[in-house]
């Protein structure tokens, strides 16, 4: 589930990457404040990554969109995706974005905002590999670990083996080395990679299922969660969203059902 540079989440100790709020942030601390700490992961193109010392993607203007709409500035935290939740616990940060798909697991842990995004875990092997589920049987995967693709995997009949990497660029790259046989990512970032690497010999497959993704936040922070979903509705009707969808993906990725 994560694309290309990690940078800053590898150099950078978690301690230091993750230092902020100490206690939980209610909404009218974060208003008083003007600031809102949101954290990423940096590592997912085309969703939130560095382009040079940038931090940029879809989810990053998405978020600094919706800060605006709220009158707030926002401060960027750049955590590893494994992390996230553990950190999100101890309040470090207000919230993430941070390519987060629902599952009811997750959701003992953190609440989730209103969608802000709809995709998928898709397949991708080499063109003669296995493009299909049924093709898995008796194949090995590869996925990030504490993804829901990695979830997905495990819940997948007859397969030989699943292998977890810190992340998909290390996945790809397992891929493209015959180490496995078969990769499962988000339907985006397959696209983007496939992109990126036309002569690579891999294709995209099928579809393994549909999640919908948005931003966590602490558990009963209901007032910020309020305020979230305000400026994610805000953004989908001024037309931003419409605009930063198509800039990165040439495609509406909201979720319509």
């Amino acid at each position: 589930m994560r694309f290309l540079a990690r940078l800053l989440s590898v150099v950078v100790p978690l301690s230091l990457m993750i230092g902020g709020p100490s206690q939980a942030r209610e909404w009218e601390a974060i208003k008083t404040s003007g600031t809102i700490v949101a954290a990423t992961e940096g590592g997912f193109q085309p969703f939130n990554y560095y382009d040079g010392p940038k931090l940029t993607g879809f989810e990053v203007e998405l978020a600094e969109a919706i800060a605006k709409k709220l009158g707030l500035k926002l401060e960027w935290r750049v955590v590893p995706f494994d992390a996230q939740l553990a950190a999100l616990k101890q309040d470090r940060f207000d919230f993430a974005i941070a390519s987060h798909g629902y599952t009811e697991e997750r959701a003992k842990s953190v609440d989730f905002a209103h969608p802000h995004y709809c995709t998928g875990g898709q397949i991708a092997a080499y063109k003669d590999g296995p493009l299909t589920v049924s093709a898995l049987t008796g194949k090995t995967v590869g996925v990030q670990l504490a993804t829901t693709y990695a979830d997905a995997a495990k819940k997948l009949k007859g397969l030989k083996n699943i292998k977890t990497y810190k992340g998909d660029p290390e996945a790809f790259s397992a891929l493209r080395a015959k180490k496995v046989d078969a990769w499962i990512s988000d339907k985006f970032t397959v696209k983007a990679t496939l992109d990126k690497n036309p002569d690579a010999g891999i294709s995209a497959g099928e579809m393994v299922f549909v999640e919908r993704v948005s931003m966590i936040l602490r558990k009963n922070n209901k007032a910020l969660e309020d305020k979230l979903n305000q400026g994610l509705a805000e953004v989908m009707k001024d037309g931003t969203y419409k605009a930063l969808s198509e800039k990165y993906f040439k495609e509406d990725i909201s979720c319509r059902s």
